[in-house]
């Protein structure tokens, strides 16, 4: 087995268990904002001593961090932030496994952007997933109990930020990539700890300017909630750096793809922790848009 599979897997676990404590946070004290610059604060500072102690003890050789790197270091980032705010967001108005559901359509949302902007090749069963991934969200984008439901029910706030979410989240991914790649160091774990140390330090300065100026009361919060977001940070860190570690082994869209198993992670969390109810027509929507990125997988 290929070493990125396994990566991506570890990925999608730490991922499912830090996206499961900011959903903790946000219900209680803290923002959408505020549970995001919970992951970045409490990961960033481990991080840069961890990588720094590595380099040191390989005798690893410095890189230059060109323009290159740091453009794509900063629209990754940037985009990072937005996505993960519009995850958190997103489980106020929906359960945890429909939202990270739709946060997921970020694969399909990746072909689909390389195709428009790029112009990559895509096959028609490339586009037969993709049109079996519109009906999932179609499933999806209606409340849970709706009194009818037709076209319209896909125009709410719940679909809007998780479709931003996963649009958000394949920018960042690709951005990832290219910004690991730019430092020409063949030590994939140095190219994907320096560029996570970058990125990380990066959002945490943005995030705390940011909340400083719009709500500086969620900056105190976040500290004030450390006993939980710490285990945020710890989560982030593990995560953000099996998703960079496999994005310097293998492109963006297969480790992406490999992750689709968070699908199934989260709704074990939604229904034997959090113990919400998932309707029938939210289970068949699930496994749709599972099955539509499956099959855009060997459409790749």
């Amino acid at each position: 087995m290929a070493l990125w599979i396994p990566i991506s897997v570890a990925a999608a676990m730490f991922q499912t268990l830090r996206f499961m404590l900011q959903r903790q946070l946000s219900l209680g004290t803290l923002s959408a904002s505020g549970a995001t610059l919970a992951r970045f604060l409490y990961s960033a500072p481990l991080i840069a001593v961890l990588i720094m102690l590595y380099m040191r003890s390989t005798d690893g050789v410095w890189p230059t961090f060109g323009p290159q790197f740091w453009m794509f270091a900063a629209v990754g980032g940037l985009a990072q932030i937005l996505a993960t705010v519009a995850t958190v967001s997103l489980f106020k108005a929906r359960n945890f496994a429909v939202g990270i559901t739709f946060k997921k359509t970020e694969v399909i949302q990746a072909v689909l952007v390389g195709w428009i902007v790029l112009g990559d090749a895509v096959s028609w069963l490339g586009f037969a997933a993709i049109g079996l991934g519109l009906v999932g969200v179609l499933l999806l984008s209606a409340p849970p109990e709706p009194v009818r439901w037709d076209w319209r029910d896909m125009a709410n706030r719940a679909t809007g930020l998780g479709l931003a979410a996963g649009l958000l989240f394949a920018v960042s991914g690709v951005s990832y990539r290219g910004a690991s790649l730019s430092l020409g160091l063949d030590d994939p774990i140095a190219r994907a700890g320096l560029t996570l140390a970058a990125v990380t330090a990066m959002q945490t300065v943005a995030m705390v300017l940011w909340l400083r100026w719009r709500d500086p009361g969620q900056v105190r919060a976040v500290w004030n909630a450390r006993k939980v977001a710490v285990w945020v940070g710890l989560m982030s860190m593990a995560g953000s750096f099996c998703w960079f570690f496999a994005f310097t082994l293998q492109s963006a869209a297969y480790v992406k793809a490999v992750g689709q198993i968070e699908l199934v992670m989260s709704a074990l969390v939604s229904v034997l922790l959090f113990r919400e109810a998932i309707t029938s027509r939210e289970w068949i929507g699930m496994a749709v848009l599972l099955s539509s990125i499956l099959l855009l997988v060997l459409a790749i």
